[in-house]
């Protein structure tokens, strides 16, 4: 027992002579190398820190590109040279500056007051994408603007211009705000980042990761050499499903006026085009807007930075006619056969309704109403419903709610009922009332998508999609990260019967005489459609309705044509509407033309793009 402690005691004194030996060799090596920095090296090191620093610096992220259905890039990056300026390496900040702005606009960029507040060893923009002289300028002048340095970075393209510019919007420097809501986040100020669009909206997508460098630099901090260097991250791309051709075509059809265009695939809900008049370019946006040119922008009477193609609300006029059709035949007001005589006006009690076509168009059934947008017929079939039986229908078609496409800025429109005007107004619903509503007149009011969405829906057999324009989310070598597939938001209140006799009467509108939206013919391809002209205020004494060009521009009425092609089959459906432009027929419907006149090209498209076909588009039936 005793031997066995010794054995013991004598095992933990040699193991604490080796920690002993450890640690004093461990100290003797650390003096070694202390010696040798402070004397050997020391002064290599003192000369080191007197004319050069080791400074970190972030490298600009590669931000994701967005790409059409068909591959064709729209928003990408080009490289931009841009100005920097570090103060702990400028001599005489005030004289090198004063110098620069001899020959280097900068704009609204920060004043001398503003950069003495900034970090001295912090690099501070002064301007993006210099052109060649002003680079030129700088690069042979460097020894007298010691602080100023040039960095090649990577800067927004887009590429069109104001192509789909409310859609795919812009970038903006990061506010102090938002800075906020990102602690310890991949954000600094002076950052660009989505603001408006599918740039904000898939920031996290398309934004990559910042790079970094360690380098080292002189006393006018210059770089000497690299000593680490962590590359950055791409960021992914996003896949639209709009075809650019088609939407270049539409914009372009589109230039000078106010208005908005949506184009869709009925069979799916993809939009293939959508437009948005007047635009903007967001080019100007990622240089860095100055303040008075987005004051100017924000107080344009035209309002170029709203999307109206969602948030744009119009009375329907006429093509409001598609769903009294359908209210009426399923409610048993009308039949097929059953005819209206229309003397040119509709009487209830001492006012008279005035038709379009002040001499009437004598008898007619609903066909031939819908051919020829009789508003006595659908006055007539308006009053035998009443405006809740024709707001449950204005419901059933889409209306009245957001399609979902954007949640957040999507508006709604308005399909009036009796509850809402005694809950918003405090009145009671008039008869009257009634009559306007029955051509898409008086407190109607929808947006251009919710329309097309309604035609698609009309011309694959009644169902309704949800209105998508992304396609899929890829990485930067192709791998799909996202994939949209169609989605069914409901389907139309109608029986198969009531969708033929609709459809019918739309075909007739551009085949048949006496039709309004001839103008959309096109030789070889059946297009179904219906005009709308919406009043903007009632018609004053003196005014002819007739002679637009007589009438002030801001009361003149909105032109409207929804439509969808070939009529069997369609590969398409849209909405167009001219502000201030008239009537349907002779403005909207020649845009529909050329819109049409790109089918065979279109369905090359899709082809590539693998359209899915629809698994069920019969009409529901379904009674409201």
């Amino acid at each position: 027992m005793e031997l066995s402690n010794l054995y013991k005691t004598e095992g933990l004194k040699t193991k604490s002579l080796y920690i002993l030996v450890f640690n004093v060799l461990l100290f003797f090596l650390l003096i070694l190398r202390l010696w040798y920095l402070q004397i050997i090296q020391g002064e290599d090191l003192r000369s080191l820190a007197e004319n050069n620093r080791i400074r970190v610096k972030s490298i600009a992220n590669y931000r994701g590109n967005i790409l059409d259905g068909n591959g064709d890039v729209i928003v990408s990056l080009r490289p931009s040279f841009n100005l920097y300026l570090t103060k702990e390496d400028a001599k005489e900040l005030k004289n090198e500056l004063d110098f620069l702005r001899k020959s280097v606009d900068l704009g609204e960029s920060p004043d001398l007051d503003k950069i003495k507040i900034h970090p001295a060893h912090k690099e501070l923009l002064l301007k993006r994408d210099l052109n060649r002289k002003e680079v030129a300028f700088i690069e042979e002048n460097g020894v007298d603007l010691s602080g100023f340095s040039i960095k090649v970075e990577p800067m927004r393209d887009y590429k069109y211009q104001e192509l789909a510019a409310q859609i795919v919007g812009y970038l903006g420097e990061i506010r102090r705000s938002q800075l906020e809501s990102f602690k310890d986040g991949p954000y600094r100020l002076g950052d660009f980042i989505g603001q408006y669009g599918l740039e904000s909206r898939f920031e996290t997508f398309l934004k990559g990761e910042k790079g970094v460098k360690s380098v080292e630099v002189d006393a006018a901090g210059r770089e000497l050499k690299i000593l680490r260097k962590d590359n950055p991250v791409p960021g992914n791309n996003i896949v639209l499903t709009i075809d650019k051709d088609l939407q270049l075509l539409v914009e372009k059809e589109m230039e000078g006026k106010q208005g908005s265009v949506v184009v869709l695939d009925p069979q799916n809900g993809n939009i293939l085009a959508i437009v948005s008049k007047p635009s903007f370019d967001p080019n100007i946006f990622a240089k860095g807007v100055a303040p008075s040119y987005w004051k100017q922008l924000i107080q344009d009477e035209s309002h170029p930075l709203e999307n109206r193609a969602i948030k744009g609300l119009y009375p329907p006029g006429s093509t409001y006619k598609v769903i009294m059709a359908a209210a009426g035949l399923e409610k048993g007001v009308i039949t097929e056969n059953t005819t209206y005589f229309c003397p040119g006006y509709f009487q209830l009690g001492t006012r008279n309704y005035r038709c379009w076509k002040k001499g009437g168009h004598g008898l007619v059934s609903i066909h031939r109403a819908i051919v020829q947008s009789c508003d006595v017929f659908f006055y007539q079939v308006g009053y035998h419903l009443g405006i809740d039986a024709i707001a449950q229908y204005a419901m059933g078609f889409g209306l009245g709610a957001p399609t979902g496409f954007d949640p957040e800025n999507e508006k709604s429109g308005l399909v009036p009922t009796q509850a809402w005007k005694l809950r918003a107004k405090k009145e009671q619903w008039h008869p009257g009332e009634t009559i306007s509503a029955s051509i898409g007149q008086g407190y109607n009011i929808a947006t251009p998508l919710q329309l097309a969405n309604l035609i698609a829906a009309v011309g694959n057999g009644g169902t309704l999609y949800k209105p998508n324009i992304i396609k899929s989310i890829q990485k930067p070598n192709g791998e799909i990260i996202q994939e949209t597939k169609p989605e069914i938001i409901g389907r139309l209140p109608v029986s198969r019967e009531t969708l033929r006799i609709i459809r019918e009467g739309l075909l007739g509108v551009t085949t048949e005489q006496g039709g309004t939206g001839l103008r959309a013919r096109v030789p070889g391809v059946e297009v179904a459609g219906k005009t709308g002209t919406a009043q903007v205020v009632r018609m004053k004494e003196g005014w002819d309705e007739d002679s637009q060009e007589e009438i002030p521009y801001k009361y003149r009425d909105h032109a409207l044509f929804i439509a969808f092609a070939p009529y069997e089959k369609p590969l398409l459906a849209m909405s167009i509407i001219v502000e201030h432009g008239g009537h349907g027929g002779s403005t909207s419907a020649p845009i529909a033309q050329k819109i049409v006149q790109s089918l065979p090209r279109l369905d090359s498209f899709k082809l590539k793009m693998g359209r899915l076909e629809p698994a069920d588009t019969e009409a529901s039936g379904k009674k409201l």
